[in-house]
């Protein structure tokens, strides 16, 4: 395609592994373009938890979602990354001369000599649970992430799930909360068992409280919500609350990924674990869309293999020219890549 935006990497998705690929792309004089279904870079630490503490990024004891992505904007900005927003890719194919063109669903097409799958777990949607009549209060009363903190201020909050998420939001919002509650359908959980021990410990305090059982209902007259309908071991009961948040999980879609020719395992991108590459030569897939023996779903994994990833992508782009792996601390030219020489 003539009007095609010419570039040497197209990176789909714009996660936290997507944007550090920018980076390791960057100290390689790869210049990337990034294309996200969502309206802003971030991925589902920007879009699902942008205030969500983060204990496991090498450096930073705590770090929420918003800030994580805040930082690796900063870290990019040299290289100058171009961003294509609110666009779902609908079309990869491969070119007579072995590039790549990336079409998409707002009519733009890139032509590359690599392609990188950053998608996570591809287009995600929360699980809604089964209650009657829930559709009526979404937005105003049922929420499913939370974005903003301060909204949910003086709030009599019912959290609705056994997981890290549910977890999590009881012990972030309950400080907020004008009441907080966290039901389950059992007293066991699928969360850190830190998280589990301080939602006792508030329980037990007064500060909270924990139901054991299902909702069964909603209490309200359409747009003002002033309960839910539960049923539990001991019969069926009612909790007053003005706000719920059910985390149910998300339902992952890879769309447009599955129909592209890769291997896939499990709705997953299989790779090899030397360059992260696809069943298909030149493209290349890291972070939690893909799978490996051994595979951790963890943002640290995503970046080393994005690092990897970056120095077979440079053989693509550039087979004739001699690579000499450099250290940014030691490098007067990375630096100056950088702008700190």
């Amino acid at each position: 395609m003539s009007d095609a935006i010419e570039t040497d990497v197209v990176i789909i998705g714009a996660g936290p592994v997507g944007l550090f690929a920018v980076f390791e792309l960057g100290l390689l004089d790869l210049k990337c373009h990034l294309i996200d279904i969502l309206d802003k870079p971030g991925g589902q630490c920007a879009e699902l938890y942008p205030e969500k503490p983060i204990y496991d990024i090498p450096a930073y004891p705590v770090i929420d979602g918003q800030e994580l992505v805040d930082q690796l904007m900063l870290q990019i900005k040299p290289f100058a990354p171009e961003f294509h927003l609110n666009q779902m890719v609908t079309g990869l194919s491969r070119n007579d001369d072995d590039t790549f063109t990336v079409t998409t669903d707002a009519g733009e097409a890139m032509r590359a000599k690599v392609v990188v799958i950053a998608a996570g777990g591809g287009s995600f949607q929360p699980k809604k649970p089964p209650i009657p009549g829930i559709d009526d209060y979404e937005g105003t009363a049922v929420f499913y992430s939370v974005r903003r903190m301060e909204d949910f201020r003086d709030r009599n909050i019912l959290i609705i799930g056994g997981g890290d998420s549910a977890l999590d939001w009881t012990l972030n919002l309950q400080p907020l909360a004008a009441s907080m509650a966290l039901m389950h359908r059992r007293d066991a959980f699928r969360a850190a068992p830190d998280s589990v021990n301080k939602m006792w410990a508030l329980a037990e305090a007064g500060q909270m409280t924990f139901h054991l059982g299902q909702a069964t209902g909603l209490l309200g007259d359409g747009t003002t919500l002033t309960g839910v309908a539960a049923k539990g071991p001991d019969g069926e009961f009612e909790i007053a609350c003005d706000t719920i948040l059910p985390f149910f999980g998300l339902t992952m879609k890879l769309g447009p990924v599955a129909d592209w020719g890769l291997n896939l395992h499990e709705n997953l991108i299989a790779v090899d674990t030397e360059k992260f590459e696809t069943s298909e030569p030149g493209i290349f897939a890291v972070g939690d869309i893909n799978t490996y023996p051994g595979k951790l779903k963890l943002i640290l994994s995503g970046f080393h293999e994005a690092a990897l990833m970056a120095q077979a992508a440079k053989r693509i782009v550039s087979p004739d020219e001699r690579i000499v792996f450099q250290y940014t601390t030691s490098s007067t030219s990375l630096q100056k890549k950088l702008g700190v020489a």
